[in-house]
């Protein structure tokens, strides 16, 4: 990996981050070096009021007017320059990161979703990537700039007069060994106010999206108190890490003054000494100052950056894991859905199926069924390509989905899973989402096939009503119709129905049931239920246990077995008559 990759890699760079970076170091350099203006001009002109010397110019003072206003002139005009390619341009790769990431995450599988907290990805795209927008505007320019800045004078004045060029230059590679050595306690202490920061912010996400629960239960209070504690420790970790930080940047910072201190004294020797003139020492004390002052800030970004190695890491994560890909061609003979001998498991440890085998035919309702937890929806999201299995494969019309572009594979789904995700939008954009172009007819009419003009007459507004984030002003059944609705609308060849009329009540059930009846025809559709009044219509029962095909068949075969199939019948219809 060359030095370019390297740089990419450690700061979660674009190829046009990598330029703007170079550039904005270049451009704050060439700051760095006008700055050097001033200080020459002040030079000579001590030079001519002390007179009789070799670095005499004798100019009038309208020539150092002159001279001074074009070095201001110059000054500004890298400042103007310096600005625009290290913030405006930093700005607009901190949003080609974000889309970058946005882009990411939309082709990572689910798997990689199951392992993380919703709010650790939110504080990466806002939090990691603000850390790494400051790295490259504030920190990382300027210290990279600043030490090539030095470097340079360095080499010159060591050049000059190597007694005075070690008097003077010692300290600052003391002084970035202080802060440097420093890097394990502060990344440690840095590491675990990040921690608890994400402790707190999961805290708040989970009081929010749980505060019905937590009134209900009383528990509102009791809630508040473990996140206030947790709100503490955050603001104790913070000033942890800021006060250990401040003490190396200040000891870092306290060993620059030394510099001036032993400049002085070797100038006086070489003064008396007689080996120096009065010119050269005061040419010394002036460009020491000089020499300095962007290391006192380069000192806090040092520090800065090596904090902020723990979030860029963070977003390089992201980009390093592995996407599904496949081809964008997808012309299956039909559309059967074929496991055979699938296995796979969340975590690589415990299989949630181990040899799974069957096949849901085009033109028939395939349920799968069996007790909680035996990998129904598992199987249903396997078939859609949301995961990618550990064993065997899973084919639609002959051809193995696994080398399948996802996307590509999920335009001939339509899925209606129970958890229902609805945006805040209006109630017609919700379902028009299913397909997008859709005109307001077709999406009415998928609308009114699921029912759900019985509560859409009831909104404000019908179906232009903006229904709230998530459909927070829709109840669990109506928010459920609307999923139903997109599904109509889609229209695609394969439907996958998980608990679709759980939230319904029977009014409601029978009059989407009959809705489903119609999309159902001529594809291939795969039931998950628990409820037996749910797959009275479907032509094979699939019923998986422990990880495999307990059993399959049609109703009636399987209710001759008197298997497994038949004793959930009894069951069930043991606990409709308890109820009654």
């Amino acid at each position: 990996m060359n030095f370019k990759e390297k740089v990419k890699r450690r700061f979660a760079l674009s190829e046009d981050g990598y330029r703007n970076l170079r550039d904005s170091t270049i451009s704050c350099m060439i700051s760095d070096f006008l700055l050097m203006a001033p200080v020459v001009i002040l030079f000579y002109l001590v030079a001519d009021i002390i007179g009789d010397n070799e670095f005499a110019m004798n100019l009038g003072v309208w020539q150092y007017a002159l001279v001074t206003v074009a070095a201001v002139l110059l000054i500004a005009l890298a400042y103007h320059h310096q600005y625009n390619i290290t913030y405006f341009r930093t700005y607009k790769e901190s949003e080609r990161v974000r889309i970058s990431l946005a882009e990411k995450l939309r082709k990572l599988p689910l798997s990689y979703f199951a392992k993380k907290d919703p709010t650790d990805l939110t504080v990466r795209i806002m939090s990691d990537c603000s850390m790494q927008e400051s790295a490259m505007t504030h920190w990382f320019p300027q210290l990279i700039a600043a030490m090539i800045y030095t470097s340079i004078i360095a080499v010159g004045v060591i050049v000059f007069n190597p007694l005075m060029g070690l008097a003077s230059l010692w300290p600052v590679p003391v002084a970035v060994c202080i802060v440097l050595f420093s890097k394990k306690v502060q990344v440690k202490h840095f590491k675990r106010k990040l921690d608890k920061t994400l402790e707190a912010t999961e805290g708040i996400q989970e009081c929010l999206e749980a505060a019905r629960d937590l009134k209900m239960n009383n528990a509102g209070r009791r809630y508040l108190d473990s996140l206030f504690e947790k709100m503490d420790k955050v603001e104790r970790y913070e000033i942890t890490a800021e006060y250990t930080c401040a003490l190396f940047v200040v000891s870092a910072n306290l060993v620059l003054k030394f510099g001036i201190v032993t400049t002085a004294m070797a100038g006086a020797y070489l003064l008396v000494n007689g080996s120096m003139s009065v010119m050269v020492f005061i040419a010394f004390l002036i460009l020491i100052s000089r020499l300095y002052d962007p290391f006192y800030v380069s000192l806090q970004n040092l520090a800065a950056m090596l904090n902020a190695e723990l979030n860029l890491a963070r977003l390089q994560e992201i980009e390093d894991q592995p996407v599904q890909t496949g081809g964008t061609e997808f012309r299956p003979k039909g559309y059967d859905i074929s496991f055979d001998h699938v296995g796979f498991s969340y975590d690589g440890r415990k299989d949630v199926l181990k040899d799974v085998s069957f096949t849901a035919k085009q033109g028939e309702v395939t349920a799968l069924i069996g007790p909680s937890g035996e990998g129904k929806t598992t199987a249903a999201k396997l078939s859609s390509r949301f995961w990618d299995v550990d064993r065997g494969r899973i084919t639609v019309g002959g051809i193995d989905i696994s080398g399948i572009d996802p996307e590509t594979l999920l335009s001939c789904y339509s899925i209606v899973f129970q958890d229902v995700v609805l945006f805040n939008t209006t109630v017609m954009e919700n379902i028009r989402i299913g397909r997008k172009g859709a005109s307001d007819e077709e999406v009415l009419a998928a609308a009114r096939s699921a029912a759900c003009d019985e509560f859409a007459d009831r909104l404000p507004e019908g179906y232009i009503t903006v229904i709230g984030e998530n459909g927070a002003k829709l109840s669990g059944g109506e928010r459920q119709r609307i999923s139903i609705a997109r599904a109509i609308l889609k229209g695609a060849p394969i439907i996958l129905l998980d608990e679709a009329t759980a939230s319904l009540d029977t009014e409601c059930e029978t009059l989407v049931q009959r809705a489903l009846s119609e999309l159902v025809k001529d594809k291939t559709v795969v039931i998950v239920a628990h409820r037996m009044r749910t797959i009275e219509k479907a032509q094979r029962i699939v019923v998986l246990s422990n990880g495999v095909v307990a059993e399959q068949g049609t109703p009636e075969e399987l209710k001759e077995k008197e298997g497994m199939f038949s004793r959930m019948l009894g069951m069930q219809a043991s606990s409709e008559n308890w109820a009654l």
